[in-house]
């Protein structure tokens, strides 16, 4: 049986996975077994859409045995597993492809995508925590505390999630601004940007020309810079930035983009908040003044 769960794969992950398999297969009770072939049997398409309880199914266990498998396997969990064999699809499926895949996971039942939905925002949000490095989330808290402004930079649907923190921290007291340009007139906003302050690039996936400049434009002026990306973005930039923080991403398009990157921002704008309570409650109040004129 060890033969059939280490056949060659093009796709790294899997092919990493199969290794797992093979060296711990003598281990394993006759369940956790039964998960491993169905592990070795699927496409990394089809993986990217599969839920724990349906890979359970596949194998006649249970969820809880697809996990503790994995675990056994030295994954956090599925959601780890999918993060890695996701990665060839960033940069060679083509978006038509990963929505037919997506509608076909779905299959259009109103209560199977409210499910998939649910589970696939569940699995990420579980991988967020299970993989923030505290020191760096700190540091980030630290950075932004000490700055004279915050200047958040999004592109494409990160944009609203860069528009979100940008509301939250202006709403604890904190001075900050979100960059709304691209392309020639970015070069003015650029302008502004000083060595006291602190620049927020969010960019999960990967990071376009814009973006890089932003990272040269800080770094000239010596601002300190959060970078917010996948781990293959932040390992590439991490000599470029100040500190960089691992928010995972998907490619499947069942779930936001910024889904991750929303509760990072959350995370990050009550941290800053909690640090200076005074100074949140000033403008909390503050606020509140001003929308009463306003006939709020």
């Amino acid at each position: 049986m060890v033969d059939e769960v280490t056949g060659v794969t093009r796709n790294p992950a899997l092919a990493d996975l199969r290794r797992r398999i093979r060296d711990h297969w003598d281990e394993f009770t006759p369940a956790s077994r039964a998960v491993c072939r169905s592990l070795s049997e699927i496409s990394p398409e089809r993986l990217l859409y599969l839920s724990a309880q349906e890979l359970g199914q596949a194998s006649k266990t249970s969820n809880a045995t697809v996990i503790r498998t994995l675990q056994s396997l030295g994954y956090a969990g599925l959601a780890e597993l999918k993060d890695r064999v996701a990665t060839p699809f960033r940069s060679t499926t083509r978006r038509e492809e990963r929505l037919r895949d997506r509608m076909e996971a779905t299959g259009g039942d109103p209560k199977h995508v409210w499910d998939r939905v649910i589970t696939e925002s569940i699995e990420r949000i579980e991988f967020l925590n299970q993989h923030m490095a505290m020191d760096k989330y700190q540091e980030a808290v630290r950075l932004m505390l000490d700055a004279r402004e915050l200047v958040i930079y999004g592109f494409g649907a990160n944009y609203v999630a860069a528009e979100y923190l940008m509301l939250k921290l202006r709403r604890f007291g904190l001075r900050s601004r979100c960059i709304r340009t691209a392309g020639f007139q970015l070069a003015d906003d650029l302008l502004g940007i000083g060595s006291e302050d602190v620049v927020i690039v969010i960019a999960p996936g990967r990071l376009i020309i814009d973006g890089e400049v932003v990272i040269d434009r800080a770094r000239a002026v010596g601002a300190g810079i959060i970078l917010l990306s996948e781990e293959h973005v932040a390992e590439r930039l991490a000599d470029d930035v100040t500190v960089a923080i691992h928010v995972p991403n998907t490619v499947t398009g069942i779930t936001a983009e910024m889904l991750t990157t929303i509760v990072t921002a959350d995370a990050l704008a009550q941290a800053v908040a909690a640090a200076d309570a005074e100074r949140t409650l000033e403008t909390s109040h503050t606020l509140e003044s001003l929308r009463q004129q306003l006939g709020f």
